[in-house]
């Protein structure tokens, strides 16, 4: 042994100016250990053949190849029969990147457009006003007429730009709110001028004061008969907002937003706020800022939505984003127009990313791809350290299966977009019973899988789908291990569900129940009709009276009934599994070849 050991030393003196290894001041032999480190690179760094690591492992009672990651107790136990001592990489100092504090020095700022979040209560008109800025209609695309996905849009407005950012008004959405003060200069409180301050205002006001952010106030729908700005101006001067044809500071607005009244006058003031608020940051380093939301595009793949706060963020540059990583492929505006840099303030979509991040989380570029992987590995394995074992739950027989003592649900929970994961996590956690316990198992965005309903039944949990639906084949799987998949489109019924079966008050009245699908295999123009798609009843049956969701690649893209139903060119009353129809959405006409229609039916339960 000691013989071996002297060849050991004489290998290490040959390559002691290896990088992977080093000599401290006195003398000792240091290993320098990283994330995934294989047996050639811990080879190289203690100054050995390949063959001297694996004998090593054998001992240990590891049989591995040369290409399998070893762990840092396994390279400790190595290095140690080698008289080396095992230290972390370097890079490990820069895995908590999104703690530092940037500061430049003053010469190196340059003046940034502002940064404006509008907030306020739901259905005030805060998209609607930046449908009037950004002369596009967002809301008629969102559900029911409410923002639930937080956006952020750049405006050119006399050669000066403005950076806005959408937060949804709803109590649901304090999370997202908290997202977009964090990277906020200005906002912009949205009041309506004949409902006055409700309670998601106050929220906001208070987010807006944390963030030390200057506030507008625009008095919105000045255009009712009913609206009563005094209201309103009395109202927030009660909670510290004083007007300034009061004598305070605040700029109260009142404008109309259905209207397009008082939109400059709102403008000309963010842009004096702006001028006198010298907004600076540094274009000439390496990018850093905010991802405001995040989805998984089946054509695109991972995208995230930024806002550059410092430096220049450019195309084929190398990032971290909290636990992904990625070289930057596009870059795109809210109206589709490429990019090949974006200067701080800038609000952009990007492609590229390896994984769909984290709204909120913080991104930087990094000088080369091994860093920005290695920084990210690491953040995710010290995330999975974190992570705990659940027990298993149902929705509807849950006290039956718990103890008394204590009681936990398990969920998993897949949406749309990661907004609606951070307003899910929100609204579960603010569900407070003794003795009762909500757990997420995971939270991602994307359809529902096989492997979703394999981790739910191994984790004994409940699938929560928010605007996503289930294949055919998902829905047989989840059946098959009997595990329980619970489908929602609005937030609060999530909430209401959930906290009334962990009260044992689930009795609901009628179930929406699946009774077919449908694939459209073609689609027709017609004038005066709208799109006509023809389809396949790929299993139940399909009924005219039924509602339809149009899903698009795992995603739901509209909700709605059927206009009408053929069978060739006779109407019919329904259609079975194997056969072929003709068929209408109302109010729909973007239908796409490929899309799957389900076809649901409200049907009574009967309470026992």
């Amino acid at each position: 042994m000691a013989k071996n050991n002297k060849k050991v030393k004489n290998q290490f003196v040959k390559r002691q100016n290896h990088p992977s290894k080093k000599d401290s001041p006195a003398g000792e032999k240091v290993v320098i250990f990283k994330s995934g480190m294989t047996v050639p690179e811990l080879a190289q760094g203690l100054g050995v053949s390949n063959a001297v690591v694996i004998k090593n492992l054998m001992q240990l009672g590891i049989m591995a190849s040369v290409n399998v990651a070893l762990d840092r107790e396994t390279v400790e136990l190595i290095a140690m029969e080698l008289g080396f001592e095992v230290k972390d990489e370097v890079i490990t100092d820069v895995v908590r990147y999104d703690e530092f504090v940037v500061e430049d020095d003053a010469k190196d700022l340059e003046l940034r457009p502002a940064v404006v979040t509008v907030m306020g209560h739901v259905d005030h008109g805060k998209t609607t006003l930046l449908d009037v800025i950004r002369k596009t209609r967002v809301t008629a695309g969102e559900h029911g007429g409410i923002t639930q996905h937080i956006g952020a849009y750049q405006v050119d407005r006399n050669g000066k730009k403005i950076t806005f950012i959408d937060t949804p008004g709803h109590a649901a959405f304090t999370e997202m709110r908290k997202r977009g003060v964090g990277v906020t200069d200005i906002v912009i409180l949205v009041v309506a001028a004949d409902d006055g301050v409700m309670p998601q205002t106050l929220e906001a006001l208070d987010h807006a004061k944390a963030a030390k952010a200057t506030i507008i106030v625009a008095v919105n729908k000045m255009d009712k008969p009913t609206a009563n700005p005094d209201h309103v101006m009395t109202e927030l001067s009660n909670h510290g907002l004083l007007p300034e044809e009061w004598g305070g500071d605040i700029p109260f607005i009142q404008i109309s937003a259905l209207k397009n009244k008082g939109i400059d006058k709102l403008l000309d003031v963010i842009d004096l706020v702006t001028e006198i608020g010298e907004y600076k940051a540094n274009p000439n380093r390496e990018a850093r800022g905010t991802v405001i939301e995040a989805k998984l595009d089946k054509g695109r793949g991972p995208v995230a939505t930024l806002i550059v706060q410092s430096g220049t963020l450019r195309v084929g540059d190398n990032i971290v984003v909290g636990k992904t990583y990625g070289k930057i492929r596009t870059m795109q505006d809210d109206l589709g127009k490429r990019h090949t840099e974006v200067y701080p303030s800038g609000a952009i979509e990007i492609t590229g990313l390896n994984d769909v991040p984290q709204a909120g989380d913080i991104f930087m570029v990094f000088a080369d791809e091994r860093t920005t992987r290695q920084i990210a590995e690491q953040r995710a394995s010290i995330e999975r350290e974190g992570e705990q074992k659940q027990i298993k739950a149902s929705l509807d027989k849950m006290f039956d299966q718990m103890s008394d003592e204590h009681r936990e649900l398990n969920l998993l929970i897949k949406a749309d977009v990661q907004g609606s994961i951070e307003a899910l996590r929100s609204v579960l956690g603010l569900i407070d019973i003794k003795g009762l316990e909500v757990n997420i198992v995971r939270a991602s965005v994307g359809a529902i899988s096989e492997n979703d309903i394999s981790l739910a039944n191994a984790s004994n949990a409940i699938v929560i789908g928010f605007n996503v639906r289930p294949t055919a084949n998902v829905r047989k799987v989840a059946e098959d291990e009997n595990v329980e998949i619970r489908l929602y489109n609005v937030i609060y019924r999530v909430a209401e569900d959930i906290e009334k079966a962990l009260k044992g008050m689930l009795e609901p009245e009628f179930e929406e129940v699946v009774i077919g699908n449908v694939e459209v295999r073609e689609t027709f123009k017609v004038s005066k009709i709208g799109t006509i798609a023809g389809c396949f009843v790929t299993d139940g049956i399909v009924k005219r009276d039924s509602l339809i969701r149009v899903v698009r690649d795992g995603i739901v893209v509209y909700e709605g009934k059927l206009a009408s139903l053929k069978r060739f060119k006779d109407d019919a009353k329904e259609v079975k599994s194997g056969y072929e129809c003709g068929l209408s959405i109302e109010n729909y006409n973007d239908i796409k070849v490929g899309d799957n229609i389900e076809i649901s039916e409200m049907k009574e339960i009967e309470v026992k």
